[in-house]
């Protein structure tokens, strides 16, 4: 089955859309997506592709993981979340996302398989797992961390979130500054009040690119307030 969708993967492949997948997602040196190979397969194609072959096995799912191509890992990706999702057994998928994090290790790979798969998974059970995350000298691990709690939001749970955000305020990475940003703001779409209680906490000293993305759904007077440190 893993020879059959490589075999997909290569017919489906776009030669010009590569080289502009390549340099969106900073594949060149010193970028953070550095060594990140693109074979120009669009997102709708790779999720037909993982329906077709949602039963490939772990190994299957692994050899895809481990490989530098990144429509392999995605598409690993998708079938790890499918199969998630319709199985009982959560926690022996839990273990294989843990073992293998290491190569999820793009913005996209981890926005979306975080939520659905280590989010989904903690949502009522112990989350010190997080904590270990979150301190990472990994960049992918630590934003892993504060886009895993996405799920507690949508479960009115922001607890997780606020504490991951706080160690994060002082991170020296702009992907990371948009991912805190991004849940702050989602904490404010399900309750704008614990948002601004954080917000007035913090604002002052929060990086400039995190607070733009918490305060976007916010009128023009409250940007205003909050943007003028």
């Amino acid at each position: 089955m893993l020879v059959e969708l490589k075999r997909d993967i290569r017919l489906l492949s776009d030669s010009v859309k590569a080289p502009v997948a390549q340099r969106f997602f900073k594949t060149g040196k010193g970028q953070y997506g550095e060594g990140d190979i693109f074979l120009g397969l669009v997102v709708p194609k790779q999720r037909t592709l993982a329906k077709k072959y949602r039963a490939l096995e772990f190994k299957g799912i692994e050899s895809l993981l481990h490989s530098s191509i990144h429509e392999y890992r995605l598409i690993a990706l998708f079938i790890l979340i499918d199969q998630y999702k319709r199985n009982d057994e959560k926690k022996k998928f839990f273990d294989f996302y843990i073992k293998n994090i290491k190569y999820i290790n793009n913005w996209d790979l981890v926005d979306l398989s975080a939520p659905n798969i280590l989010g989904d998974y903690l949502l009522n059970k112990n989350k010190k797992i997080l904590l270990k995350l979150v301190k990472s000298n990994n960049l992918w691990e630590r934003r892993i961390a504060i886009i895993s709690t996405y799920t507690f939001i949508r479960h009115n749970q922001f607890n997780e979130t606020l504490k991951l955000a706080r160690k994060l305020l002082k991170d020296d990475h702009d992907l990371i500054h948009k991912a805190v940003g991004w849940m702050l703001r989602e904490v404010g779409n399900k309750d704008q009040k614990v948002e601004k209680s954080f917000l007035n906490k913090y604002y002052q000293v929060m990086p400039r690119t995190m607070l733009r993305y918490a305060i976007e759904k916010f009128n023009k007077k409250q940007r205003s307030f909050y943007m003028k440190k």
